[in-house]
């Protein structure tokens, strides 16, 4: 049977409209069978609000990289250096843009969410206010607090992990001074003795922890590794620097050069790293980061330690490098809880069997200077 033109034409169209109906071809509708509305790009600035008014003032030139905004179901990631965060494709309409508290490093709180209006508000550079609750201690100050091997022993600068990791934040934050109060042959009941006045003295926002090595020169920390004194006393420094108003990072104790004398037997890394499993408990019941500097020298060093130490326990520039690294890695990350956010202030906090006047930071701290 013959059809006419006119006939397939029709059948033509009801075949193309049935395809549209089926989803078989480009449809300007959207999943919901509207068609999607206008979009703007929406752009804000992450910014660290070191005096917590909200506003970004001339002097607060800290800023935060790789944190994610969120506006309208779009997100965007800050840049690194400026902090800059474009999100493209919000709808156009009232939206609320605000952080993702996830994406922040520990201990950095998010500020309120603002209201943004679109399209009128394309264009404006939208302030993202974070925080860090240091109390009186001095904004983008980072303390460094340990033995010899924090005082730059082994570095052919004798500046140790200090400037490696000062050099490391200025690009990432904009803002970072570093210091380091390193005490050569100390343990960490040396460092649980010291660091009230320590910290008195520097006031730092951060506090950089790494004692431990020198234990092992004591007999419960070479043998009987459960009634070793350091992760107690890593928990009492801890305790210090959140009492007054600091945020503590801790170390893990980084491993001997093994074989390289007698004050290095082969078995000492088998403890080094039983007392590490302790700072590492430690430092998950009280909320605090952990740089793991053990870990990243011994996958560097493989079964050749002496590539990155002078002696038997000294890490020469490369051995430095990577304990900066660590703890650069500590301050940064992103943290998977808000848990950090909120640290109490411990009051009263005083551990049996050390010789002291009080029990807080402050009541340690004896008259210093300004370092």
């Amino acid at each position: 049977m013959l059809i006419s033109p006119s006939v397939r034409r029709v059948a033509l169209a009801a075949s193309l409209i049935g395809l549209g109906a089926c989803g078989g071809g480009d449809s300007p509708t959207g999943p919901s069978g509207q068609t999607p509305g206008p979009t703007s790009d929406v752009t804000a600035v992450v910014f660290y609000d070191e005096n917590g008014n909200g506003q970004l003032d001339a002097s607060e030139g800290a800023r935060l990289p790789d944190v994610t905004a969120e506006a309208g179901g779009k997100t965007g990631r800050s840049e690194r250096g400026s902090g800059r965060v474009v999100i493209s494709g919000v709808p156009q309409g009232s939206q609320t843009l605000q952080l993702r508290a996830s994406s922040l490093p520990a201990y950095y709180r998010a500020g309120a969410p603002v209201a943004v209006s679109l399209p009128a508000d394309e264009g404006r550079q939208f302030a993202l206010p974070v925080t860090l609750a240091i109390g009186s201690n001095i904004a983008n100050r980072y303390l460094e607090y340990g033995d010899s091997i924090t005082d730059g022993d082994g570095s052919s600068d004798q500046d140790g992990y200090r400037g490696r990791l000062e050099r490391r934040l200025i690009p990432q934050l904009n803002r970072a001074n570093v210091f380091a109060n390193g005490v050569g042959g100390t343990t960490s009941i040396d460092g649980s003795e010291r660091i009230g006045r320590s910290l008195a003295s520097f006031r730092p926002a951060y506090t950089l922890i790494l004692y431990g090595t020198n234990d092992w020169n004591q007999g419960a920390c070479n043998s009987d590794i459960s009634t070793c004194f350091t992760a107690r006393e890593i928990q009492f420094m801890v305790r210090a620097a959140k009492a007054a108003g600091s945020l503590p990072i801790v170390s893990t104790i980084i491993p001997a050069n093994t074989g390289f004398d007698s004050r290095a037997p082969p078995d000492r890394n088998i403890r080094v790293e039983q007392m590490n499993s302790q700072i590492r408990m430690v430092c998950a019941s009280e909320g605090v980061p952990v740089a793991e500097s053990y870990n990243a020298i011994m996958r560097e060093a493989g079964s050749n330690l002496r590539s990155l130490y002078v002696d038997h326990v000294h890490p020469n520039d490369r051995g430095h490098d990577l304990i900066a690294q660590s703890f650069f890695e500590a301050i940064t990350r992103a943290s998977a809880s808000a848990a950090f956010g909120d640290m109490p202030v411990l009051v009263g906090f005083a551990r049996p069997g050390l010789r002291r006047r009080g029990a807080t930071a402050a009541a340690l701290a004896a008259p210093v200077l300004e370092p």
